[in-house]
């Protein structure tokens, strides 16, 4: 029996100024279009687990002020990836320069133990902040 396709129950849409430069550098971190239209145009991602919806910028937006670069200020999406060297190298490839370089973090989860990840920030083609992380595992807490 075929699998049931899965749907996040929270999945975020960005407004673009261009799908075809966001679908190349989401394509270069490693989501797949699940589907996608084209007036408006528009592509729903995943990556894993990982869901996002893209839609051109178009007169009938659902869009509350003006779009000026960069867009979604004051939001970064965190994206767990299985190799966060092989997605930097990737967008190096694309010319995309890291807002933050690779750097392991740890986080307390509780007062005895912290969980890490390996992780880097860069920016979409209309400046989205997207924290690209690689999950470490556990450790105490010191």
């Amino acid at each position: 029996m075929p699998q049931e396709a899965y749907w996040n129950p929270l999945v975020p849409e960005l407004t673009v100024r261009s799908l075809e430069a966001s679908l190349r550098f989401y394509a270069a971190v490693g989501f797949g279009v699940r589907f996608r239209r084209d007036r408006p145009a528009f592509a729903y991602l995943e990556l894993g687990q990982a869901q996002l919806m893209l839609e051109e910028q178009h007169g009938e937006g659902w869009n509350v002020g003006p779009l000026d670069r960069p867009l979604g200020r004051g939001v970064n999406f965190q994206i767990e990836v299985p190799d966060v060297a092989a997605v930097h190298l990737a967008l190096q490839a694309l010319g995309v320069q890291p807002f933050r370089g690779i750097e392991d973090s740890w986080y307390a989860v509780s007062p005895y133990q912290l969980e890490g990840q390996r992780e880097f920030l860069a920016q979409d083609p209309d400046g989205y902040l997207m924290r690209f992380c690689q999950y470490l595992g556990t450790r105490p807490a010191a």
